[in-house]
């Protein structure tokens, strides 16, 4: 708990003077206090250059941060997230402290030179290092430096956004990828230490200012629930043309890497000059579209060209966040339907504002799959709650979307790209890349369902599996009952309890025979009995058991490849 409040007030420091080297990159880069508030007009500090000045800038902020990168940190390179949930899933959560200095100069020079990022990939990653550098000082477990990564980026979004739930609900969904009544307390202890810290500076306000919006005409619903379907395909679309341009940087440059982000910042001053509302994060242009200040027309140039710099600034080797922009974009796909359907049912649609809004938490969802805190973040960004039924409608759709249009979300693609599976072994492990077939067990001998409990618990005390398969009677396969299960049943009152093994029977994580032990090992931990039926992959029966004892084997087994396949004996 104490360390948890440390590092919520480091996260909270720490997103005080990010924010303010932000603040003043910008000044000195564009002469204000922040550009996108007026696109177009030249820098006071150049006043001869005019608005040609956006052509300079990226240049030379990349000539700062480029070498900075390449030479003290270069996992400070890109929008921070991804690494973050890396070092947590297989590195024991172990961050170099040097990515929480490199990472706020780097980022707050790519955006202050007109970088088109957001600034919560930088924080989380900012936070999580001060957390992972606090819990090896300290010698904690692995288990608990990884909950220390956690409230560090907890606290990061909760100062950065004023957002505490939001904070706790990103670390546990994104960062930990799990829920637990540990994890909770301790990522709230760290984001209310954290808020409070971020309150003293910047004041008790919500992130963005916008008009109320409310629900006037139920056929709205069903507008919403289109929305919702498009912004994740759009959120998919965003994932991939940030990914499509990072690989044709890769294709073009051939110098040194310190250089890329000078020599890119050439066409990204382009992109600065003939559309200047994507300088920098872009939130007064945002909170224009909620307004409904922009034309249909100008509203989709601008969702394709934030896609554009957004991918070039991460492409050339800039540092920051893709969470702002899929906001960005959400807000300018949300307002351009809501003018549409303005446009075709005057009397239905409402407020262009609203599907702004709604669109701002769907495309972060399809491209994140973070449904829970895309609702909750869009909650406290805007401090809007009387569209929260349209809001958690289109963001539900919006993930199911996504998880039909791909395997990946923007975070995990960029681990995925450079071999790495979250859910796969380490590189390096000594288990994990082997097939399950060729590490399971045999099948112990399943139940009738028709067995009665006490009859089903006198086989279950004499198993060393705590749980069997259970076949009704024309033997298909029911699932599996677990002494847990039994015990828990036989200790109710005796009215409630079930009279047959069947009715405890449940169907248990699939895992088949071809599958890598690694993804079966998480199926395996989520069960509450010792072992999990190994279904044949084109029948579904079971064929075979998986246990943690089966799992060891795989280090003593010659006759088993690394890869899974089974060596001649």
């Amino acid at each position: 708990m104490v360390l948890a409040v440390l590092v919520g007030a480091g996260a909270g420091v720490g997103s005080i003077v990010f924010r303010w080297c932000i603040q003043t990159f910008t000044r000195i880069f564009s002469g204000r206090a922040d550009y996108a508030a007026a696109p177009g007009s030249g820098n006071p500090h150049v006043p001869w250059l005019g608005p040609f000045f956006v052509l300079v800038v990226p240049v030379v902020g990349g000539l700062l941060y480029g070498p900075l990168v390449n030479r003290f940190a270069k996992e400070a390179r890109g929008h921070g997230v991804p690494e973050v949930m890396l070092a947590v899933a297989q590195r024991g959560g172990r961050i170099s402290p040097k990515v929480a200095v490199v990472k706020t100069l780097a980022s707050a020079l790519t955006i202050g030179s007109g970088g088109s990022v957001g600034r919560e990939g930088p924080i989380v990653q900012i936070g999580s290092a001060l957390g992972s550098t606090l819990g090896r000082l300290s010698r904690l477990t692995e288990d608990r430096m990884k909950l220390l990564v956690a409230c560090g980026a907890a606290g990061g979004i909760a100062a950065t956004f004023n957002a505490p739930l939001a904070g706790v609900i990103f670390a546990m969904e994104l960062i930990l990828a799990a829920f637990s009544i540990e994890a909770f307390g301790a990522t709230v202890l760290a984001s209310v230490t954290a808020s409070v810290i971020g309150r003293a500076a910047f004041g008790d306000v919500a992130f963005l200012s916008l008009p109320d919006f409310h629900v006037q005409h139920l056929a709205q619903y069903g507008l919403f629930a289109v929305l919702g379907v498009v912004a994740g395909a759009v959120g998919v679309g965003f994932s991939r043309v940030l990914y499509a341009i990072e690989d044709a940087c890769d294709w073009a440059w051939r110098g040194p890497e310190w250089l890329r982000p000078a020599v890119g910042g050439l066409a990204l001053g382009l992109v600065l000059l003939a559309l200047p509302e994507m300088y920098g994060v872009g939130y007064p242009v945002l909170e224009g579209a909620t307004e409904g200040k922009y034309a249909i027309g100008f509203l989709l140039i601008l969702l394709v060209g934030k896609m554009i710099a957004t991918s070039l600034t991460i492409g050339i080797g800039g540092s920051g966040g893709v969470f702002a922009p899929s906001l960005f974009i959400g807000a300018m796909l949300g307002a351009a339907f809501g003018a549409g359907a303005h446009d075709l049912l005057p009397g239905t649609a409402g407020s262009v504002g609203a599907y702004a809004l709604v669109g701002m938490g769907a495309v972060f969802a399809g491209a994140s799959r973070a449904p829970i805190t895309a609702v909750v973040i869009l909650f406290e960004l805007t401090g809007e709650y009387s569209i929260i039924l349209p809001l958690m409608l289109a963001i539900v759709l919006a993930t199911v979307t996504s998880h039909t249009l791909t395997r990946d979300t923007i975070y995990t693609l960029k681990l995925r790209r450079r071999g790495i599976d979250l859910e796969g072994p380490a590189p390096g492990a000594a288990i994990g890349a082997e097939q399950v077939a060729s590490v399971m067990e045999p099948l112990p001998a399943s139940v009738s369902g028709t067995l009665t409990l006490a009859e089903a618990a006198d086989l279950l005390s004499r198993s060393e599996h705590g749980a069997l398969p259970v076949h009704d009677p024309s033997r298909a396969y029911l699932g599996i009952v677990t002494a847990r299960a039994v015990t828990e049943a036989l200790a109710d009152q005796p009215d409630s309890v079930p009279s047959v093994a069947g009715d405890l029977a449940e169907m248990p994580p699939r895992v088949t025979t071809d599958e890598q032990l690694a993804h079966a090992l998480h199926s395996l931990l989520s069960v509450s009995g010792t072992g999990l039926p190994v279904v044949h992959t084109e029948t579904g029966q079971p064929v075979g058991w998986l246990s943690h004892q089966g799992a060891l084997r795989a280090l003593h087994a010659p006759t088993e490849s690394r890869t899974g396949e089974l060596l001649p004996s």
